[in-house]
């Protein structure tokens, strides 16, 4: 029943965490890791599967094997972050403007503070 629970879940979180690909409050990143600590103690299919991703498995392997991201990653997440608050901002009403820009700080911030590792690292995992 605990895995079942488990397969639920990281197929619930990552399905979340695609569809924060394009919405900006869905977090996408701790919602795939999710994905991958739920796969990690219920399915080695599906855990070989998504660490074999070729969009979500490096990213992955970086932050289990190193706790960090690699340049690009970073770089390409800053920009799609801003991206997606920017084009929410423009359509959102006023008071939503602040908040959005509030947490768009605190998300950039964040995202910022994540350790970049050397490409030299992710090839020795």
């Amino acid at each position: 029943m605990k895995n079942v629970l488990l397969v639920i879940g990281g197929c619930l979180s990552l399905a979340l965490g695609i569809l924060g690909i394009v919405v900006p409050l869905l977090p996408t990143t701790p919602l795939v890791l999710l994905s991958a600590w739920c796969f990690a103690r219920s399915s080695d299919r599906l855990y070989n599967w998504l660490i074999s991703h070729p969009r979500f498995g490096q990213v992955i392997l970086n932050w289990q094997n190193h706790r960090g991201m690699q340049a690009k990653h970073k770089k390409k997440a800053l920009l799609l972050t801003a991206a997606s608050f920017v084009f929410s901002i423009a359509l959102a009403p006023m008071k939503i403007k602040i908040l959005l820009v509030f947490i768009g700080i605190c998300v950039m911030t964040g995202v910022s503070l994540i350790r970049v590792i050397p490409e030299t690292s992710t090839q020795n995992n």
